[in-house]
């Protein structure tokens, strides 16, 4: 058994921190949870107190990156120099992307996904279309990009949901796929299904879901293959939508309906579905991810990098949808700064405050985000829930004085000291146990940039 003593943790069901809570696991899993008794020994003694991991600051449960794609990581601080848009910025995605094989991507996403531990990103959900050679062709192993992204989150410590995406057409109107554009498509859904039933990853750490890229790249007819394939093996189903105004339009052209009202049309939406950005949505469209509980993954740093917009979260979550978040093009890695973003960017849509609480803030970047990637027993500090813990300073030069509610308006990544996954520490001291994390960054980018 392993015993941690967070000096602050936030509890389920608890508006703010605890003081003083003594957390017990055992084979990855919680086993006790007790708050220390008027801030003295706990109820079975001071002995338990003494092989305690010490842990000062605030302790959370794991933070859960509901959307990433983590080849995007090199090209940070390659696409600020001049105007444009999503289009725009696209072209240089794609560049990377013609670059990569399953051996540069295995370093790179290893020290992207370390990247995130450090952040206190315990599970990340992987939307995965860079599934082919550069011109289409498969490798001899057709899930090989997949398997490598399983084993760069076994190296960097963190919990995998490898969410294949269908990717078949380049426009709403089914231009056919082109360019880097190629290695994404399987030709149909049947045969993405096939080649997606044919991964099973062996360890537990990693779990295959599904997505549909968008209602650009998924023909109308072919949408409910996927969602039953989806709806059949029992997993997430993950969708980008509505990110851009020019696609709802696309989409009205094509088939005379917003992209939310297609998918509702053919199946797509329920519990168990994601929808990406919506930054875009109609009230009717809010209306219908709401009544049909789909979830809504919000990536406020992306979002604002693309020039994207800014959704509505508030009546989003007002309608029933959950919210989690998503660091997406990993501009940032900053579950916090994901986090509060919700919040200020609500104030700078409406020019109000306070939308959102701590602790609904809290709940996006931890349970929702671990529920909406198919792990229901993450992202708790509970018993029976995984022993994920990541702890967060709070004499740092942005946390001092701050109390420890209002950590998600004060701390960022760099304020994670200590991070434990299913019971392992990953984290500690602020830093990788396993990876040199910006030496690794450096030479894995430098192999695919120009």
């Amino acid at each position: 058994m392993t015993r941690w003593l967070a000096e602050y943790a936030w509890l389920p069901e608890h508006a703010e921190p605890t003081p003083d809570v003594l957390i017990e696991a055992e084979d990855g899993r919680i086993t006790g949870v007790a708050p220390l008794v008027g801030g003295g020994a706990p109820t079975a003694g001071i002995e338990v107190l003494r092989d305690a991991v010490r842990l000062p600051g605030l302790t959370l449960p794991g933070l859960a990156n509901a959307h990433s794609h983590a080849f995007h990581r090199a090209l940070r601080g390659r696409t600020h120099d001049g105007r444009g848009d999503f289009w725009s910025w696209r072209n240089g995605m794609y560049d990377v992307a013609a670059r990569l094989d399953p051996d540069s991507y295995l370093a790179l996403a290893r020290a992207a996904y370390a990247e995130m531990a450090l952040a206190g990103i315990t599970c990340v959900g992987e939307f995965h279309y860079l599934h082919h050679g550069p011109d289409g062709t498969p490798y001899a192993d057709p899930n090989a990009m997949g398997a490598a992204l399983v084993e760069a989150a076994a190296h960097a410590g963190i919990r995998l949901t490898l969410l294949d995406a269908c990717y078949l057409t380049a426009t709403v109107d089914g231009e056919p796929l082109d360019g880097a554009q190629r290695r994404f498509g399987d030709g149909d859904a049947l045969r993405w299904a096939e080649r997606v039933d044919a991964f099973r990853p062996e360890d537990d750490h990693a779990r295959v879901g599904a997505a549909i890229h968008s209602v650009r790249a998924v023909p109308a007819e072919q949408l409910a293959t996927v969602a039953g394939w989806a709806d059949r093996n029992g997993v997430p189903l993950h969708v980008h939508l509505s990110e851009q105004p020019a696609e709802n339009d696309a989409c009205r052209a094509e088939h005379g309906r917003t992209p939310t009202r297609l998918l509702a049309d053919h199946g797509v939406l329920g519990r168990h579905t994601t929808a990406v950005h919506a930054t875009h949505p109609t009230s009717a469209d809010l209306t219908l991810l709401g009544d049909s509980r789909t979830g809504v993954c919000l990536c406020p740093t992306t979002e604002r990098d693309l020039a994207d917009g800014i959704g509505p979260a508030r009546r989003m979550a007002e309608a029933g949808s959950p919210l989690s978040l998503g660091s997406d093009s990993h501009a940032v890695v900053d579950l916090f700064e994901e986090a509060r973003a919700v919040e200020l960017d609500e104030r700078l849509r409406t020019r109000r405050r306070g939308h959102f609480t701590p602790a609904e803030l809290f709940t996006a970047a931890t349970v929702a985000g671990h529920a909406a990637l198919g792990w229901a027993d993450a992202g708790r500090l509970a018993v029976g829930d995984r022993a994920d813990l990541v702890t967060v300073r709070l004499d740092s030069a942005r946390t001092a004085g701050v109390p420890p509610v209002g950590a998600f308006f004060a701390a960022t990544a760099a304020d994670v000291t200590h991070v434990v996954v299913d019971g392992r520490a990953v984290v500690a001291d602020g830093r990788h146990l396993t990876v040199d994390v910006p030496a690794e960054l450096r030479t894995a980018i430098a192999e695919v940039t120009p």
